[in-house]
């Protein structure tokens, strides 16, 4: 499994507008500055995170987006899984009953299901808050190293 650009640059998205002020709309302009990453495809990540509901936007000249619901309330799994769909290694595993013929005489079954179950409980216990506390504690570092 590879986490695609796309699904990178939306987990910096998110950790972006939760890092600034509360309550405040930032615009696409200025993410796209901080992040590095092109207007353009910041558009298309932001659409979908919109529709999604997880970000709200305000027209105008105070206008841009924010976080719909508070950084403890989205993991990452939940922003990975929006963007790049299902984060299972193998198709196998995506629907609630394995439709593969060969599931029950499939040895390499468990290694598939071991590892989806490692990634799940690594980005489903994972919040935006808890990257926002790193991020935080990182430059509290960069500032005392300065």
């Amino acid at each position: 499994m590879k986490i695609s650009t796309k699904g990178r640059y939306a987990l910096r998205l998110m950790l972006d507008l939760a890092l600034q002020p509360q309550g405040e709309y930032i615009s696409l302009k200025d993410i796209s500055v901080r992040q590095d990453i092109s207007g353009k495809y910041m558009e298309q990540i932001i659409s979908q995170l919109s529709k999604a509901g997880y970000v709200r936007s305000a027209r105008g000249a105070n206008g841009g987006y924010m976080l719909s619901y508070p950084a403890k309330d989205y993991t990452v799994g939940m922003i990975l899984r929006m963007v790049e769909g299902s984060l299972s290694p193998v198709a196998c595993l995506d629907a609630a009953v394995n439709p593969c013929s060969r599931a029950e005489h499939c040895v390499t079954l468990e290694v598939w299901e071991q590892l989806k179950k490692a990634v799940d409980d690594v980005v489903d216990h994972i919040t935006l808050q808890d990257l926002v506390n790193r991020q935080l504690e990182m430059d509290e570092k960069k500032k005392r190293a300065d």
